[in-house]
């Protein structure tokens, strides 16, 4: 019954995680929208932030239960499901044509942020100080990064219509509720199934990690859905900016962060590093990638099942 219970929490807690994330990105970029915030400002906090909501969701609540391994291992599994899995769906739905300077400037962005993330956990624990560095560094990259037209770029893609605060609100208030709701069933649910099944924390996590960038996906989705390839691989490239340095410091920032084996985690660091620079390489040099060029990308997803 435990085994049944706990999974039952690890899959209605990513159920909740997500629903209220997209519930919560939708509804507050609307209702900013009507009160007239610029798209600019929405466009890096709203959407660009608020896709990140279930990993930073899932590293606050790790953290303050002291499961760092779940935590490092859901931030570098979402990060490897975006790069592999979500470039691969966006290829299906469109031809992805990066533009070169955006692909150099988001992705090396990224492959800096990963970096950081690896350097501040070669000792095995991220403490507070370096977990606020970790947040001015992301502060950073939001003001070099998204100049004065990114953020513009994504409302466009994502921002139906507005909506009155009476309307927008309400909904605001059940998504965070859902997502700390979630948040909570799945920590909890994953120590316990991890105990049952005798894996690590941070085996449920990596794993789990495709659940947890389903908002990105999404989002991402829709903008090529409209032609917008440039700005879903904003999206993701983006995304994958904030889990390493704002994600996981805000964790770190209410407790810090320790894992147990520091070599498993570099080691699947380094694939996902690795992996990265490919992608970003096919990105830069490639006219489009199409859909047989994203299954092949897909593909790269496979061997998270030997890094666990």
């Amino acid at each position: 019954m435990s085994l049944l219970l706990a999974l039952a929490g690890v899959i209605g807690g990513l159920a909740l995680l997500i629903l209220g994330a997209d519930r919560v990105i939708d509804a507050a970029a609307e209702l900013a929208v009507y009160l007239g915030v610029s798209q600019f400002v929405i466009g890096v906090s709203i959407v660009a932030v608020g896709t990140s909501l279930p990993e930073m969701v899932t590293s606050i609540i790790g953290a303050a239960y002291g499961a760092g391994d779940l935590v490092v291992g859901n931030i570098i599994g979402s990060e490897l499901a975006q790069i592999t899995l979500a470039i691969g769906a966006v290829a299906a739905i469109a031809p992805i044509a990066a533009r070169r300077r955006q692909t150099l400037i988001y992705g090396g962005a990224m492959l800096l942020a990963m970096v950081i993330m690896l350097l501040v956990l070669a000792d095995g624990v991220i403490t507070r100080g370096e977990a606020v560095l970790m947040l001015l560094a992301y502060a950073v990259f939001i003001r070099d990064l998204y100049g004065h037209t990114g953020g513009a770029e994504v409302v466009e893609a994502t921002v139906e219509s507005p909506q009155r605060p009476r309307e927008a609100l309400p909904t605001i208030a059940v998504g965070i509720v859902a997502v700390a709701v979630g948040g909570h069933l799945f920590v909890t649910g994953a120590g316990t199934l991890a105990a049952v099944l005798g894996l690590t924390e941070g085996s449920i996590g990596l794993i789990a990690g495709v659940a947890t960038t389903v908002p990105e996906i999404l989002v991402a989705g829709m903008a090529a859905r409209g032609g917008e390839t440039g700005i879903s691989v904003g999206t993701l490239l983006g995304s994958n900016i904030t889990d390493p340095v704002f994600s996981l410091g805000i964790g770190a920032v209410v407790r810090p962060v320790v894992i147990a084996d520091p070599a498993v985690v570099q080691l699947q660091g380094a694939y996902l590093l690795g992996v990265s620079v490919l992608v970003i390489g096919l990105l830069y040099t490639q006219d489009a990638i199409g859909r047989r060029l994203g299954v092949l990308i897909a593909a790269l997803y496979l061997p998270v099942v030997w890094l666990t």
